[in-house]
């Protein structure tokens, strides 16, 4: 296999339109045509972890975290950054990153934390606005249901757990070929009228191009009349955060040592205890305090995160507890992840989870 096509199955997963705009995210490092011998998965891409590439005979790294997050000007080794860029090169090793791509999938980061620590149902904490478009086309009405097909084949017409979602009304559609045109029905130069069905189906705006290719090619006319509209729908599928029940209510300083030992957390920084039951949690990984709002107002009674400042902890207000527990170990599973989905999507080929430890901050 190829960059390219490991990087398609990744996008399956988190699609990169789904990252925020201020991160950079995809292909960093490499050749996008070139042979993959292996690919190593790792949190960040440090000298050791392509080291340890190296050694393990991976030419594709992995990694959640982008190495090059701002402009590069010089890459002379000065600083850990150029030096990574600089040996993946010398040595012919791709790097690939996911970050908020996979932040913002539903299977992605949060998910996997509400796996470790036993969140049932968990949904959307954030949830993205301004993704989901609707396309409406007004097709023949012999045609009307090979086009729906094809919209649907394409992604188009999901709601939640629903697909194949569509709106249609039936009316009276008038044209006239001009000089030049090859009409599929009517003739050139003469008005011609045609029972046609208006079709409305949604999507997520990732999948915009290939649903336009199946419409053209499924639809019978020279030209395809149709809109695109961009809704204000929040994305339940798509967004920062989750928030889930746990199966059987526990005592605030129960849980969180169960977050401790879960999490492999050396400490967990806390805001008052409110000596309540934990039944309703939200879990963000990473760097979190701008989803405390949203926390409060789901109804979480607890909330776990990372990079909180001091000042950050008292928007708790006492209507719920706020847990750091470090951003390395919010995400530390992440790897763990990504390993088992390209192992499930592309099996026999070799996929190794790195062993360096990347996490920068240490304990006393």
């Amino acid at each position: 296999m190829t960059v390219k096509e490991i990087a398609s199955v990744l996008e399956e997963l988190a699609p990169l339109a789904h990252a925020e705009d201020f991160d950079n995210v995809g292909l960093l490092v490499g050749d996008p045509n070139q042979k993959v011998s292996g690919v190593l998965v790792t949190l960040d891409t440090l000298e050791s972890v392509v080291d340890e590439a190296i050694e393990k005979n991976c030419n594709l790294i992995v990694s959640f975290h982008p190495i090059i997050f701002k402009g590069l000007k010089k890459i002379t080794g000065r600083n850990y950054v150029e030096r990574v860029v600089l040996k993946a090169i010398a040595n012919n090793i791709s790097i690939y990153s996911m970050h908020t791509a996979l932040d913002n999938s539903n299977l992605g980061v949060n998910a996997k934390i509400c796996e470790v620590l036993g969140i049932q149902n968990p949904k959307i904490l954030i949830p993205k606005h301004g993704t989901i478009k609707k396309l409406t086309t007004y097709a023949p009405l012999k045609q009307a249901e090979a086009i729906k097909k094809a919209l649907f084949n394409a992604g188009a017409g999901s709601i939640g757990n629903y697909s194949d979602c569509s709106f249609g009304t039936e009316g009276r559609g008038s044209f006239k070929p001009g000089e030049g045109t090859n009409p599929n029905t009517g003739k050139v130069g003469e008005l011609h009228y045609e029972r046609e069905e208006q079709i409305h189906v949604i999507y997520s705006f990732e999948k915009e191009k290939k649903i336009l290719q199946a419409l053209f090619q499924a639809h019978p006319y020279e030209e395809v009349a149709y809109e695109i509209n961009t809704l204000e729908n929040p994305n339940q599928d798509i967004g920062m955060g989750m928030i889930g029940m746990l199966e059987t209510a526990i005592d605030e300083k129960e849980f969180l040592k169960q977050v401790k030992q879960r999490m492999k957390a050396s400490v967990v920084r806390h805001s008052q205890l409110l000596d309540k039951k934990v039944n309703k949690v939200a879990v963000l990984g990473g760097s979190g305090a701008f989803a405390i709002a949203a926390a409060k107002a789901a109804g979480a009674n607890v909330f776990i995160t990372s990079d909180i400042k001091y000042h950050e902890f008292f928007q708790a207000e006492n209507q719920m507890v706020i847990a750091d527990i470090g951003h390395f170990e919010t995400e530390q599973f992440t790897k763990d992840l990504l390993v088992d989905y390209l192992i499930k999507k592309i099996p026999n080929f070799a996929i190794s989870l790195s062993e360096s430890i990347t996490n920068p901050i240490k304990y006393l």
